[in-house]
């Protein structure tokens, strides 16, 4: 494959840029950040390298590099060879897909056992009397990360009561399906609408979701624009939404007046919106 404006340049590897986003943004659901996105990627691609010759090609300082393997080998995904210099391999994809949903998952199983434990030992000790008035404030919490936004993206879903309504851009709803907040709405059993654009790219999220929950936005909708709203109680909106999780940035709210604008932008759109079923087969 030859460099074209859509093309970028590993090493003496071109890759595809929009196939190599769609990875790294993947892969940013599980934790890893661009840089070891991008060594992990190269060495799955092109096969066993020295730290040095990986520096050179992803265009990385030899010492950051080092820091990126020890990192990417704790996770268990890249490995080392015990010849000089050392060579560092990537696992297969499927074992370290596998390997990374079973170490989330271990992580989950655990911070579950220690909630319960936890808040025994809150109880134990004294405090002042929480005061009910205040828990009615309107208040705002800044998300800093993609740990904190999508932990309580997956609270507002899992505690809705009614509906959870969210629009969001085509990249947008790919990082949720991956992140599996899709299958926590079906899950939860409460209704839900979806407003996004959709393409050949993206469709297949949606094929096993029921068509008259999703609208079809126009794609010319900015990826900065995304938002959840649960019960009319609790509003999410994102502020800065890129692929680096580091970056990730939203602001959660149950202000009254924030909720009832982003509502009404959004049912106004879902009532303008003209197509009612996104044709999936088409």
């Amino acid at each position: 494959m030859g460099i074209t404006a859509n093309t970028m340049q590993l090493g003496t590897f071109p890759v595809d840029k929009t196939n190599y986003e769609e990875v790294k943004d993947a892969l940013a659901s599980f934790g890893l950040t661009p840089n070891q996105s991008k060594v992990f990627f190269y060495l799955g691609k092109i096969g066993a390298k020295t730290a040095s010759d990986i520096a050179k090609a992803v265009n990385i300082p030899r010492s950051e590099t080092y820091h990126l393997l020890t990192a990417l080998q704790n996770k268990g995904i890249v490995e080392a060879s015990f010849q000089h210099p050392i060579q560092f391999t990537a696992l297969p994809i499927k074992k370290a897909i596998d390997l990374l949903i079973s170490t989330e998952t271990a992580r989950l199983n655990k911070l579950k056992k220690l909630g319960p434990i936890l808040e025994t030992i809150w109880d134990k000790i004294p405090g002042a009397i929480p005061n009910k008035e205040n828990e009615e404030e309107e208040k705002f919490k800044v998300l800093q990360g993609g740990n904190q936004v999508n932990s309580k993206i997956f609270d507002m879903i899992l505690n809705a009561k009614k509906e959870c309504r969210i629009l969001g851009s085509e990249k947008d709803f790919m990082k949720f399906y991956h992140a599996n907040f899709l299958d926590a709405l079906e899950e939860n059993n409460i209704d839900y609408k979806l407003l996004t654009p959709i393409s050949k790219k993206s469709k297949y999220i949606f094929e096993n979701i029921d068509q008259s929950k999703i609208k079809k936005l126009c794609s010319t909708v900015k990826e900065n624009l995304c938002f959840l709203i649960k019960d009319d109680d609790e509003v999410l909106f994102f502020i800065k939404n890129e692929g680096n999780n580091k970056e990730m940035r939203a602001i959660w709210t149950n202000s009254e007046t924030i909720i009832y604008s982003k509502a009404l932008l959004f049912d106004n759109i879902w009532t303008e919106t003209n197509l009612t079923k996104v044709e999936i087969n088409e």
